[in-house]
């Protein structure tokens, strides 16, 4: 869920910092972060390649925080921002493949793509190879500029390479195919979506089968199956005392999943939890991330199991096109604890 240039179409409190401006909440704004430079008035012409600046970012500026370990290891972090386009914002979700390619989304229908940098220790340092290009429709062109067309909030990537995308307003997910060609609709939740509370999470469920996927719901934190071949049917609900709205999930080994979950209040700023479930829906773990440590609007998640039994997390932030918000992306290594 998300709106182009919050600051001047005002969204829900929990998305961004700049609706306090829009409401007068003069507080409110003080408490967030400092405005950057302005964003170019429009697309510049770069082809689709495009340079990415990555600033490493601390996971607490101001110092760790005392107090009990975690499971969770800091394993590097990033903003990340491009001079060479004005669509490199707004990223939703992610997916990161076993040779560090990734692909992630972008809420105003682009589809960015490049690798992951790491350094001798295996954490996050840069980016290279970027892309950028429009998702295209089933006519073969760039989804509509209206916003219910091309708000693209969730992806989930099988083994073979096809692609689901998830989108919200005009609730749909769409398949598109590794070998290319025309997308085309999958089953999805039979469910009364708010416009703009709808299907932020998809992850493939290969324990429920070689086409089933999962989807999320944002506001009522409810999952279902869905299979290419079948309709959709319940699944668990994410019951607890975490923030909000789930935003995101992927799988793990066992039947294991990651779900992201945010909030946002002026008083409070914006709180992420990574939840590590059973195939349940059962806590197994979770990681709190709030201020002072490093914090925006994280919208998405991907997980890479490891050698040494841990899982690599990332997680990715949307700013929402505004110049008070960042694009993150941040790396985690869970260990799980011993069964």
């Amino acid at each position: 869920m998300t709106g182009r240039r919050a600051l001047f179409r005002p969204r829900r409190p929990l998305r961004w910092c700049g609706r306090g401006a829009a409401l007068g909440a003069a507080l409110a704004v003080a408490a967030c972060a400092p405005q950057r430079t302005a964003l170019p008035a429009a697309p510049v012409p770069a082809g689709d390649v495009i340079r990415v600046a990555a600033t490493p970012v601390a996971e607490h500026p101001a110092g760790p925080p005392t107090g009990e370990g975690s499971r969770f290891a800091y394993a590097g972090g990033l903003e990340l921002s491009s001079a060479d386009t004005s669509r490199f914002h707004g990223l939703s979700d992610l997916e990161v493949f076993d040779d560090d390619r990734f692909v992630a989304i972008t809420d105003e229908g682009d589809i960015v793509r490049g690798r992951l940098a790491l350094d001798s220790a295996g954490r996050l340092t840069g980016v290279s190879d970027v892309t950028l290009k429009p998702v295209l429709g089933a006519d073969g062109r760039p989804l509509s500029g209206a916003k219910a067309d091309s708000d693209i909030e969730a992806l989930a990537v099988f083994p073979n390479g096809d692609m689901l995308l998830g989108f919200e307003r005009n609730h749909r997910i769409w398949l598109y195919p590794a070998a290319g060609g025309p997308p085309r609709a999958v089953p999805s939740p039979d469910a009364p979506f708010p416009a703009n509370d709808g299907m932020e999470a998809l992850a493939v469920a290969p324990e429920h089968g070689p086409d089933a996927y999962l989807a999320g719901r944002e506001d009522t934190r409810e999952t279902w199956i869905c299979r290419l071949s079948a309709a959709c049917v319940p699944h668990i609900r994410i019951a607890g005392d975490y923030p909000r709205s789930l935003v995101a999930a992927r799988g793990l080994p066992g039947g294991r999943w990651a779900f992201l979950l945010r909030d946002y209040s002026p008083a409070i700023g914006n709180t992420i939890t990574v939840l590590i479930a059973d195939r349940e829906g059962r806590p197994i773990d979770r990681h709190d991330i709030r201020r002072p440590s490093t914090v925006d609007n994280f919208e998405g998640v991907a997980v890479r199991p490891r050698p040494d039994g841990s899982v690599r997390v990332y997680i990715l932030s949307d700013d929402n096109f505004s110049t008070g918000q960042r694009t993150l992306l941040l790396a985690f290594d869970w260990t799980p604890p011993a069964p």
